[in-house]
């Protein structure tokens, strides 16, 4: 695992600690204790991946950044910033990827969508809206997950308030499942 270091216009990429901490004790802004150089190696052997950000001084930082990548250009060019494959063998693309997929594949037939929303209700005691969080389950007859989305959220603009909110299709709020062809 490789290191970019960067502070203002002055940038590495090193290939162990030492060499960071060799970069950082370079420049005379930063001041390099044992404290930082342990949180420093701390960083580097640990198995977290995101920026570790640095306070110089109010509003000043230096930033570190996990990479796989061999050289500048490959880092530039956003090669191997994180390693390839996770534990679970997909990345987050794929898995989006795959459940797109799954929401327009065309199988007709029963489906259950489960959609929260936000509602627009009346308060009768003071007159005024709110939004109101809302479950809504529903079973109809579709060509695909996203055949579903549309059904359910048409069935439900004819009997919500025309402020409602509708969540994406894609996002976390609808869930559907196929239940088996009709007859």
């Amino acid at each position: 695992m490789n290191l970019y270091l960067r502070y203002f216009d002055k940038e590495t990429l090193v290939h162990n600690v030492d060499e960071a901490i060799d970069f950082l004790r370079s420049i005379q802004e930063i001041g390099v204790d044992a404290e930082l150089e342990a949180d420093i190696r701390n960083y580097a052997a640990s198995d977290v991946f995101y920026p570790k950000r640095y306070k110089v001084r109010q509003r000043i930082y230096f930033i570190i950044i996990k990479t796989t990548a061999e050289t500048m250009l490959d880092f530039k060019q956003k090669k191997a910033v994180r390693p390839l494959a996770p534990a679970g063998g997909m990345d987050r693309r794929d898995l989006a990827a795959s459940a797109v997929t799954r929401l327009t594949e065309v199988r007709p037939g029963w489906y259950e969508g489960s959609l929260d929303f936000k509602r627009v209700v009346m308060i009768p005691a003071t007159g005024k809206h709110e939004y109101r969080d809302t479950h809504f389950v529903a079973q109809c007859k579709a060509e695909s997950g996203m055949d579903c989305y549309n059904r359910i959220v048409e069935h439900l603009r004819d009997r919500v308030d025309g402020r409602s909110q509708f969540p994406s299709a894609k996002g976390k709020c609808f869930h559907f499942k196929y239940l088996g062809m009709w007859k």
